[in-house]
């Protein structure tokens, strides 16, 4: 093996990842979710209604917001205030995307969930961070929406996590930190379920081309980054058995 990762972990072994419930006050749901040192605040809010298309369906929706905080980096970057970034853009409809398929829109009636990713500290993986801390924010808020008999049922019906894979030096390696995800020449960024059904994959060559093999050996190493999430995830939603667990 050529690369020696910066931190002395083994190539398929994850960042320390945490999850801080009930880390902000008004929130149904909130999670400070840590991963080395990339740090994302995650809170979920519910309100009435739904979008126009899906009024009078007696469907709710999710949707999602994501944001870095202008010191996440060593350089201070601009709030993005009346434009966001294509970057940004794409970031926030991933987090959405990949939340929706763990939630039964019926059940939910006519509400919407709001998902708020806020990066506090970045060192790369910031949307997987997201969208895996995200799910445990969106449990505990369905908990309490269930606590408070608004829900006669829960909506979650599935689990989500994600976690990045990229190449350096020619070997797959998992949850790339910045100064492997600079070096990397190919990149990739994988969401699946609690079945390690994939939900997404986004992934992209940096330098030349990558192989069919290499393809599947990324995959290969992302699910088994997965696997380890989707119980950490378990650990930190203490009325997980209770509440989530039935016909999945």
């Amino acid at each position: 093996m050529a690369w020696q990762r910066p931190d002395g972990r083994i190539p398929y072994e994850l960042r320390p990842i945490s999850f801080y419930p009930s880390f902000t006050r008004f929130a149904p749901g909130s999670v400070l979710a840590r991963c080395g040192d990339t740090q994302v605040l995650c809170t979920v809010s519910v309100t009435k209604g739904v979008p126009k298309f899906l009024e009078g369906t007696g469907k709710g929706w999710l949707t999602a917001e994501y944001r870095m905080l202008p010191s996440a980096t060593q350089k201070r970057q601009e709030r993005e205030l009346f434009k966001l970034s294509g970057r940004t853009q794409e970031i926030q409809r991933l987090i959405g995307r990949s939340l929706r398929a763990a939630v039964d829109f019926e059940a939910l009636g006519e509400r919407t969930l709001t998902v708020d990713a806020d990066v506090l500290q970045a060192d790369a993986g910031t949307r997987t961070i997201a969208i895996t801390g995200s799910f445990v924010a969106l449990a505990h808020a369905i908990s309490k929406l269930l606590q408070e008999g608004v829900l006669e049922r829960s909506p979650l019906c599935g689990q989500v996590a994600a976690v990045s894979v990229g190449l350096l030096e020619g070997e797959p390696f998992l949850d790339l930190n910045y100064i492997e995800d600079v070096a990397a020449t190919v990149d990739f960024n994988v969401v699946m379920n609690q079945h390690l059904g994939i939900i997404e994959v986004q992934g992209t060559a940096e330098q030349g081309s990558f192989s069919r093999t290499q393809l599947n050996q990324l995959l290969d190493v992302a699910q088994k980054g997965i696997q380890q999430l989707l119980i950490a995830q378990r650990e930190a939603i203490t009325d997980w058995e209770a509440r989530f667990v039935g016909d999945w």
